[in-house]
């Protein structure tokens, strides 16, 4: 290649170089936590609710389902975002416009918090004092919590959160009780349908057929209780836009994958987002690492609940049986084993049946208790059942069972026991490898490339090019950099023909020659 032809190209890379920095490609988004004790980043946006808990599940970070509700887009169609909890809050408050309407989804099975949404239209309550029922409601629920669980609380206990406006009365409140939480959202849908029976039943009392069943029910003096009880729970009756009764409290807040609004976030359209209420008298704890906002949005996640000490709360479903119902109702130990038991399957059938085989041993046929799934910290903890086997003390222990527990993320298992002396050893076994047929990344493979959503730094979501992955993309805009003028291609070849032929009968270039001419070459295209 002559000197000119050189300098020309030179001189062009130079001049697209400068292009390209004065208006750069916009590149997806990439998270940097600038605080050392928080996690490696992951954010993961999928078109689909099961894409994004599939990804999440077998994810080695400890991230989280969201969904978020997106400008511009069709009525009720939501976003979900994968990513850890430090991570969100990282970006929530840079990101308004993006994070704005933001919700926590409650993956099925997992351990979870009390919680209420309580709302009532304002326009046909004109004679109703909202923060005077939730003061009330609250005292109930503690009353309750004690009769049923043994849990003492108070009003210093619940997050109270408003997003009222002047057209809808609006409140969310979190109990957090002191270690203890439900088994999961059904539990937790249960044992408030329990205790608001009387104020359903006044609901229903106008029919016809519940007068009936009324005057052939229970004996005068239960019929005089359930009459006081209804009188009592009278507050939590409102009326609809329509003008019938309803309760204050919504029940269908409790089903499986369910999505629930964030603190500081408002619904699509709307501007009123959650905050602390005025009459909140919950205060979190003080951490040095996060400021008091922080604290007060993780203590407002329903599934943030650890493993460590907690007592796990149920209630059984209505269809159970009466026998079934009243154990589970009676107030227990915060580490008793004897827990009302849930024989159905988990959520990983085939974890279930490795956990069988590791029981069955010894011509002993242990058995699965119960699970529970505390998906803050992705464990699968499985109270066994005859099958008593300890490797702490290298025998089956004479009367206190055995945990199983499965480490989802680190796809390992070990063991831990209710018995005392174990537990005050804080004891664990070793961890042993889970089968790779049982593993969430083996059963549940994922493209990491492959996502319909980016988010660039900015915050904007987009919509990627249809099944077009990232490092295509970047292999597309390469080719385009060098494509877009053919003349250089016309150049390539002809300084590659004018080598060859300098080059042609001549002895073989030294190598040191080379690198140099590599280096200068190297230095001038930067």
């Amino acid at each position: 290649m002559t000197r000119g032809k050189w300098q020309d190209r030179v001189k062009a890379v130079e001049q697209r170089a400068l292009s390209y920095q004065s208006a750069p490609i916009s590149c997806p988004y990439k998270a940097r936590l600038s605080r050392p004790w928080q996690p490696s980043s992951v954010w993961r946006l999928f078109p689909r609710q099961s894409d994004a808990i599939a990804f999440s599940q077998h994810c080695k970070q400890d991230v989280h389902v969201f969904a978020l509700e997106k400008e511009n887009t069709g009525a009720g169609q939501r976003i979900y975002l994968v990513t850890s909890y430090t991570e969100l809050w990282h970006y929530y408050s840079s990101h308004r416009h993006s994070l704005m309407h933001c919700y926590e989804v409650i993956p099925e099975g997992a351990v979870c918090k009390l919680y209420f949404d309580l709302e009532f239209d304002v326009a046909s309550n004109k004679h109703l004092d909202g923060t005077k029922m939730v003061a009330l409601l609250i005292q109930y629920v503690c009353v309750k919590l004690e009769e049923v669980y043994g849990l003492k609380c108070s009003e210093k206990d619940v997050l109270n959160l408003d997003s009222s406006t002047g057209e809808k009365f609006s409140r969310h409140l979190i109990f957090l009780l002191p270690d203890s939480a439900f088994k999961d959202n059904r539990h937790v849908g249960s044992f408030i349908h329990h205790i608001l029976n009387p104020a359903l039943k006044y609901l229903h009392k106008g029919s016809p057929e519940n007068i009936d069943d009324v005057s052939k029910g229970p004996q005068s003096k239960r019929m005089k209780r359930d009459e006081e009880d209804e009188e009592d729970l009278d507050f939590l009756i409102v009326k609809g836009k329509d003008g019938q009764k309803q309760l204050f409290v919504d029940l269908g807040v409790y089903t499986k994958n369910r999505n629930f609004r964030l603190y500081k976030s408002s619904k699509l359209g709307r501007n009123a987002a959650f905050s602390v209420a005025e009459d909140n008298r919950f205060v979190p704890v003080s951490n040095k690492h996060s400021t008091e906002e922080e604290r007060i949005f993780l203590a407002s996640l329903i599934t943030n609940v650890s493993f460590t000490s907690q007592r796990i709360l149920t209630h059984d479903a209505p269809e159970r049986t009466s026998k079934e119902s009243q154990c589970s109702a009676q107030p227990r130990g915060p580490h008793s084993s004897e827990l009302a038991g849930d024989h159905q399957t988990s959520p990983y059938k085939e974890l279930d049946d490795f956990v069988l085989k590791l029981v069955h041993r010894d011509g002993i046929q242990g058995n699965i208790r119960r699970w529970t799934y505390f998906v803050s910290e992705q464990l699968l903890v499985y109270d066994i059942g005859k099958f008593r086997w300890c490797s702490n003390v290298g025998r089956f222990h004479k009367s206190n069972n055995i945990m199983i527990i499965v480490d989802l993320k680190e796809e390992v298992w070990y063991q831990r026991c209710h018995d005392p002396e174990c537990r005050r050893q804080s004891y664990r076994s070793s961890s042993y490898p889970l089968p790779q047929e049982v593993c969430m990344s083996y059963m549940l493979k994922e493209d990491e490339d492959d996502q319909q959503f980016l988010m660039d730094e900015l915050g904007n979501i987009e919509l990627s090019p249809s099944g077009e992955t990232e490092p295509q993309r970047q292999k597309e805009n390469t080719r385009e950099c060098w494509d877009d003028d053919d003349d250089d291609d016309v150049s390539y070849l002809e300084a590659l023909d004018e080598v060859e032929r300098t080059l042609e009968g001549k002895e073989e270039i030294p190598d040191e020659l080379m690198i140099q001419a590599l280096t200068e070459c190297e230095a001038a295209l930067v």
